[in-house]
């Protein structure tokens, strides 16, 4: 079979591509120099310096992560209204003269409500992000949260209710990621793990909240008792348009897409005047972990464009980076988080009043305020890995215990054996806040490439949003007393993928703690085995040079 040959090129191309080669090696070099410079200050700096000098990348990342309350506010309202008096006589049906009750049906319905919406919204998050950039997606998100929540305030019924339930996800999708994307590609290394956990911090404040309104209510029996913890949300939205109206764009995204004069313009906002002389170093680090990752993709950068990144997500070493991303975040439902976590409900089955049931949830929820402040200081000192296992540890023997306890509380009635289960519900709570419920936004925004880090964040909060939705569904059937009354029994389901998760945890999941963005791409490109990441010795000079090809001039 014949073929056309290509024709030669001529020995004036010829020169020409050779000089280009060269000045663009040239300009290669001092790409790598300045990325260089930039890792080794990143990985010298102190948490007080990176304070110091990122006070602003500090204050806006979590200006960003802010609105993530009003969604902790809501998912806790909701879980705690099923044992609302007012609310079950508004929306339920009575079970006995005087008593009512929502159906398990409708409890599932309600609990998976805000999911659905969620779940389409991360659908296309990683797209629109990438598109229009963070601030933009937080300020329409705004606006069109402030007009769903009237159909929540104001509805009639219970099937209005749930309307507005999924309309409102549609917003609470985009906040619950975007301000962990933000935060993981403004902050200095020292403080990644901080500003990262921050977002379970806004969980944690937005179900205090929500606990301390609903106690405030209990007094009330008119329909205002629960419209008013709805209204409350209004609140949160003037103050969040306002601030994320002067937020400074993402230097990372800007950088992506072709923008370096503006990414340095935004690296100056975003640090302390006095390190402004070293803001074209760190775009270009910037730069050189954008090419490093086009380069682990064959530089194929449409790949990342549109839908195809999601696609991407499951291929190459992507796939592992997502594996890790998903079960991070879903392990927090698999741990039990939706029968130990907010459990007004089950306290209300063990045999509490409701006074007391209200009572013990604000204590956990101030327990896990507190819990999720000092994981700050643990993470930073020990490392997400050891975290993660030691947490999950206790946790599934928590669960154990509980289930446990079931069997002498339904034989004797006697309420010992249920505030002995109350106890144990309340040091998974501890072990969660310290553990899985921050280190899982984490790990999730550490483990993603810069490049992907959009759609990867939006995948893993997919992940726990489609597990947390069957937990919704069957966590009523079992612990309802007009489906299967298994009360605390219920725990035993969770011991079991409790456990389950804590074996994967073992073998899969890495440690990310005092890795820049770069090695992380180094060691996962390398395939370096989970439990050998932290002590993993690296030369970046001897690992890159044989095997990046850098096309890229550095920013002067």
């Amino acid at each position: 079979m014949s073929h056309q040959e290509k024709p030669e090129a001529s020995h004036h191309e010829m020169v020409s591509d050779n000089e280009s080669e060269k000045e663009l090696g040239v300009e290669a070099e001092n790409l790598i120099l300045n990325a260089r410079n930039a890792t080794k200050d990143e990985h010298e700096l102190t948490a007080s310096r990176a304070l110091r000098d990122y006070f602003p990348a500090v204050c806006w990342s979590l200006i960003m992560s802010s609105t993530i309350i009003m969604e902790g506010y809501d998912t806790s309202l909701m879980g705690n209204f099923f044992a609302f008096t007012s609310f079950q006589k508004k929306y339920g049906v009575e079970i006995a003269p005087g008593s009512y009750s929502l159906t398990g049906q409708w409890q599932s319905a309600l609990g998976c409500a805000s999911s659905i919406g969620i779940i389409i919204a991360l659908a296309v998050n990683g797209i629109l992000v990438e598109r229009f950039g963070h601030r933009k997606i937080v300020l329409v998100n705004l606006v069109v949260m402030a007009g769903f929540l009237f159909i929540t305030v104001f509805a009639k019924n219970v099937e209005m209710l749930l309307v507005g339930q999924i309309l409102c996800g549609f917003p609470w999708g985009f906040f619950s990621v975007v301000g962990l994307i933000y935060a993981s590609e403004v902050s200095p290394l020292p403080l990644r793990g901080f500003l990262s956990a921050y977002v379970m911090m806004c969980w944690a404040t937005g179900q205090l909240v929500a606990c301390g309104v609903l106690r405030a209510m209990l007094s009330n029996t008119s329909h205002w008792s629960y419209r008013i913890p709805f209204a409350v949300q209004w609140a949160w939205i003037p103050p969040l348009f306002i601030a994320t109206w002067f937020c400074p764009d993402s230097p990372y995204w800007l950088v992506r897409r072709g923008e370096l004069e503006k990414a340095e313009e935004m690296v100056k906002r975003l640090s302390h005047k006095s390190i402004h002389h070293l803001a074209k170093q760190r775009v270009n680090l910037m730069i050189y972990t954008n090419e490093l990752e086009k380069d682990q993709q064959d530089r194929l950068d449409d790949r990342y464009k549109g839908w195809k990144a999601y696609r991407e997500c499951f291929r190459g070493t992507n796939l592992r980076r997502t594996e890790i991303a998903c079960m991070a975040m879903a392990g927090q439902v698999f741990a039990g988080n939706n029968f130990a976590y907010l459990p007004s409900y089950f306290f209300s089955q063990v045999g509490l009043d409701s006074v007391m049931t209200y009572n013990m949830n604000l204590a956990i929820t101030a327990v896990a305020w507190v819990g999720t402040f000092m994981s700050w200081f643990l993470a930073n000192k020990v490392g997400r890995r050891k975290i993660f296992l030691a947490g999950l540890t206790f946790m599934t023997a928590f669960l154990l215990v509980i289930g446990i306890l079931q069997t002498p509380a339904s034989n004797t009635g006697d309420l010992k054996y249920s505030w002995g289960q109350v106890g144990c519900t309340f040091g998974w709570c501890v072990a969660f806040v310290l553990s899985l419920a921050p280190l899982g936004y984490t790990v999730m925004s550490e483990v993603s490439s810069t490049r992907l880090r959009a759609v990867s964040i939006a995948i893993g909060r997919n992940a726990y949003n489609l597990v947390q939705l069957v937990a919704q569904v069957v966590e009523p059937k079992f612990i309802n007393p007009t489906e299967l009354d298994m009360k605390g029994r219920t725990s035993y389901i969770w011991f079991c993928t409790s456990f389950l998760l804590l074996i994967w945890t073992y073998f899969r999941l890495p440690e990310t703690k005092d890795r820049t963005y770069e090695e992380l791409d180094i060691l996962f490109e390398k395939g370096i085995s989970a439990r050998k990441f932290s002590s993993y010795q690296m030369d970046l000079d001897a690992e890159e040079i044989d095997r990046v090809s850098v096309k890229a001039a550095a920013y002067e």
